[in-house]
């Protein structure tokens, strides 16, 4: 059936901003997200430093009830759509809801409900164990309550796979409308893992960036100097629809998603395939998805942790796939300025290239101030830049070897 899939609405809650044009203001003003954590006292942890979301309250969006019986990263994906269906202008009743359908994953669901009781089990015994436990922890209860909340009846999953899951649920909702099982789809990813667990386990990963003293510029992709990422949190989603489906009822396309590409390094649980092939692949199958050939990618919306390997394996990759291109492409990466979002680092990017598309304005990448031979590509360096982009890129990469890659085009 191959329907063409149009972006109609998105929706975001980001270190940057409580909502997606917030978000956006901040990106193109250079502006990070990071900062010292106060949710928690970190005297004890290494990393003192996370992107974290604040000012955020949910009941802007859920009732105070339903909202207690949720963790923060389902909270996060409810508001998110919330703002996703407002922008679209599209009414869920009788006559669609049978067809609009939920793809939001999480890479570690509920880790701050599962932290608080393991305490309570331990301090006070299983019998004070909250019977919402399970429905505030598992990954896939973000789509369940989405869905819940706006009375979506068609397929609702969840996608799990780490750092590419907000871009895996993307491409999963875009193949799904393609072949006619829904004319609408909201997709993305939610996390919420700024907990002293979730900071300790990858701390003692040696993935955190330790630079404590100054935590606006910690987080530095492609930069020599770079010493690992910062965490953050937040949701983002789109409302992706049948584009027949949307001109009939009068909305507006935001964007086109043309391509995505999907591949496994198959090769080690976190550090990235040799020379990025795996990456490399999903970007090859992108691009041959939406039949378009290297040279028509304007700009690239990278993964770029700030992970020594990460950074320098993301770049050979895309030297790989463009040859001598590569060097005419910009190149950012917004975890710069928002930390990682995790699984919802896939989405936010997506949503970052629509509005690159949109508005001609490419985000930096910040604190870039020492040249790395093995990063040598250009990374839009510290300053927002004016272009014109038709069609942009957005790689991601999950620890396990999973890697998407979307591609995304002005609406016609």
């Amino acid at each position: 059936m191959n329907r063409r899939v149009v972006v109609t609405g998105f929706g975001a809650i980001t270190p940057l901003g409580l909502d997606a044009n917030s978000t956006w203001e901040a990106l193109i003003t250079g502006k990070s997200g990071a900062d010292y954590i106060t949710k928690f006292d970190t005297s004890n942890i290494e990393t003192k430093i996370a992107a974290e979301v604040k000012g955020f309250d949910p009941a802007q969006y859920i009732d105070r009830k339903e909202a207690r019986r949720m963790d923060r990263y389902i909270q996060l994906a409810v508001a998110a759509t919330a703002q996703a269906f407002q922008q679209a202008n599209l009414k869920v009743d009788a006559g669609n809801a049978d067809e609009i359908g939920v793809i939001i994953g999480s890479g570690i669901g509920g880790i701050s409900t599962l932290s608080d009781q393991f305490k309570v089990f331990f301090d006070r015994g299983p019998s004070r164990v909250s019977p919402f436990l399970v429905t505030m922890m598992i990954n896939n209860m973000a789509a369940g309550h989405t869905a819940i909340a706006f009375g979506l009846r068609g397929p609702n999953f969840a996608v799990v796979s780490a750092c590419a899951t907000g871009a895996h649920a993307i491409g999963e909702a875009y193949h799904t409308i393609r072949r006619g099982d829904a004319i609408a789809m909201i997709a993305g990813g939610s996390e919420a893992a700024v907990v002293p667990l979730g900071i300790a386990a990858f701390n003692n990963m040696r993935a955190l960036s330790v630079r404590n003293d100054e935590p606006a510029r910690a987080s530095r992709p492609f930069d020599a100097e770079r010493d690992g990422f910062v965490l953050g949190e937040g949701g983002c989603v789109l409302l992706l629809e049948d584009r027949e489906y949307a001109l009939r009822r009068g909305a507006e396309p935001l964007a086109e998603v043309v391509g995505y590409g999907a591949s496994s390094d198959a090769s080690h649980v976190t550090a990235p395939a040799d020379g990025g092939a795996g990456a490399a692949l999903a970007m090859r199958r992108a691009l041959r998805s939406a039949g378009l050939e290297p040279g028509a990618i304007d700009y690239i919306n990278a993964h770029g942790t700030s992970t020594q390997l990460n950074d320098k394996t993301e770049t050979e990759a895309i030297k790989s796939v463009f040859g001598q291109l590569a060097y005419k492409i910009p190149v950012s990466s917004i975890k710069s300025m928002t930390g990682h979002l995790l699984a919802a680092a896939g989405s936010l990017e997506a949503f970052t290239c629509i509005q690159v598309i949109r508005t001609g304005i490419i985000p930096p990448t910040i604190n870039y101030e020492h040249a790395d031979p093995d990063c040598d590509l250009d990374y839009v360096p510290n300053v927002a830049r004016k272009a014109g982009v038709d069609i942009a890129m957005s790689n991601s990469m999950g620890f396990g070897g999973h890697n998407v890659s979307l591609i995304l085009a002005r609406a016609t």
